[in-house]
């Protein structure tokens, strides 16, 4: 069954926000060519607020691409630059991807709060804003 891999990351300042999109367009455009990987798309989603939701032949897949190239290079940073950061994954029966509306539901009740540098008070207290 494939897995779907959903992100929530919410870019703490403007300032980061250009290395934060380009490594954004270099991460996605990586997971387009990842082996295993059957969809992988980006959307933006009130201020500084990106979602990024790929869909995996395997578990196998999805570590492997997190674990090389530009989304390697990019995580320790997003300790920094982001204030909110949240993931969540599930099987799916679809290969296909499933609707944004499916992925926030998802993200709402069974999201795992990442480890930040400068966490916002919603992140401390398990809420998305």
């Amino acid at each position: 069954m494939p897995l779907i891999s959903v992100t929530r990351l919410r870019v703490r300042s403007v300032r980061f926000l250009p290395a934060f999109l380009w490594y954004s367009f270099k991460s996605n455009q990586q997971a387009k060519q990842a082996q295993g990987n059957l969809a992988s798309t980006i959307r933006a989603a009130g201020k500084n607020v990106f979602w990024t939701k790929t869909v995996w032949e395997d578990e196998a897949s999805m570590r492997s691409f997190m674990r090389s190239g530009s989304h390697r290079e990019v995580m320790p940073k997003l300790q920094n630059w982001c204030d909110e950061a949240s993931v969540v994954h599930w099987q799916s029966e679809r290969a296909t991807s499933t609707t944004w509306e499916e992925a926030e539901t998802a993200m709402f009740t069974s999201g795992r709060f990442s480890s930040l540098t400068h966490p916002s008070i919603a992140h401390q207290n398990h809420r998305f804003n």
